[in-house]
């Protein structure tokens, strides 16, 4: 029995020993709970004054903060990035389907070789071998290369109602078949074709870029010149309009150097021999008459 009291005894004096440590923990815990939330609302509280004191002075923030909050939510505009305008790949522009050409219409005073003959625009493969075999070697353009201008050159001829041969001699005289050749004042192409002042024509080829197609440029500069032949009422005031010189006298023999390869084309078209090179003229002989004269002047 006494040794049950002198164990309830102990057990009550350890619970009492340990009592002030508990309550002191506690106590300490309370103490720096509250000190976090002083220096919360003191953190706030700073924050407020330091928003009221801008807003007093730029009292625009408030009425912009006030329109937005009022503002109803809009989904953000959906922006389409818009890609550049590209000129079509010279395979897409060979395939691509041209539109049905009109029946051709001769009108009264059309200059003839714009009326397509059978024989122009319905030349058989061995014709435009012909032509595409000697310009080849006239002008050193790779086989490939001057099939796809010849057929392109018929191709354009047939839509536009063009003899297929002018087009070409056109492309002979002014860049001597070099789809990149590009001239001081900005012409540009097989067919020197000015694409800043005809980038209309341009627009469903991909824009300007396109003057350097060999395909886009054929096709803009067959147009052009055909535009030029119907108001000049000739072959010959189209090619001087077309090279710029139809407010001069003279085209400086550029209109004769055309039509003396376009002969040279409708001979090579029809199975001729044609030379592919042309000897420079030569000099005129001296007088025997005059060499005795200065002869006899001598003695």
């Amino acid at each position: 029995m006494i040794h049950r009291f002198n164990g309830a005894t102990a057990k009550l004096a350890q619970t009492m020993a340990s009592q002030p440590f508990t309550w002191s923990s506690v106590s300490k815990t309370a103490r720096g709970l509250l000190t976090t939330m002083q220096h919360t609302l003191t953190f706030f509280g700073v924050s407020a004054l330091a928003m009221m004191a801008l807003l007093y002075m730029r009292p625009e923030l408030a009425h912009e903060a006030s329109q937005l909050l009022a503002a109803p939510h809009k989904p953000a505009p959906v922006v389409v990035a818009r890609a550049p305008v590209q000129a079509p790949a010279l395979s897409a522009l060979m395939t691509a389907p041209a539109p049905a050409p009109a029946p051709a219409v001769l009108a009264p005073n059309e200059p003839p070789i714009l009326a397509l003959d059978d024989k122009a625009t319905h030349a058989n493969r061995k014709q435009q071998e012909f032509v595409t075999t000697w310009l080849s070697k006239r002008y050193r353009v790779a086989g490939d290369a001057a099939n796809m201008l010849v057929s392109t050159a018929y191709s354009t001829a047939r839509e536009i109602k063009l003899d297929p041969l002018l087009i070409l001699a056109v492309m002979a005289i002014e860049s001597g078949l070099n789809p990149f050749a590009e001239s001081p004042v900005g012409a540009q192409g097989l067919m020197q074709v000015m694409s800043k002042i005809h980038h209309e024509k341009f627009q469903d080829m991909g824009g300007t870029k396109a003057a350097l197609n060999p395909v886009a440029n054929i096709r803009v500069g067959s147009l052009i010149l055909k535009e030029y032949v119907k108001r000049g009422g000739s072959v010959e005031a189209g090619l001087k309009t077309y090279v710029g010189a139809a407010a001069f006298e003279t085209d400086q023999g550029y209109g004769s150097r055309v039509m003396n390869e376009y002969q040279k084309l409708k001979l090579v078209a029809s199975g001729k021999k044609v030379p592919t090179f042309t000897a420079p003229a030569a000099p005129k002989p001296v007088l025997a008459e005059k060499a005795s004269q200065e002869q006899i002047a001598g003695l």
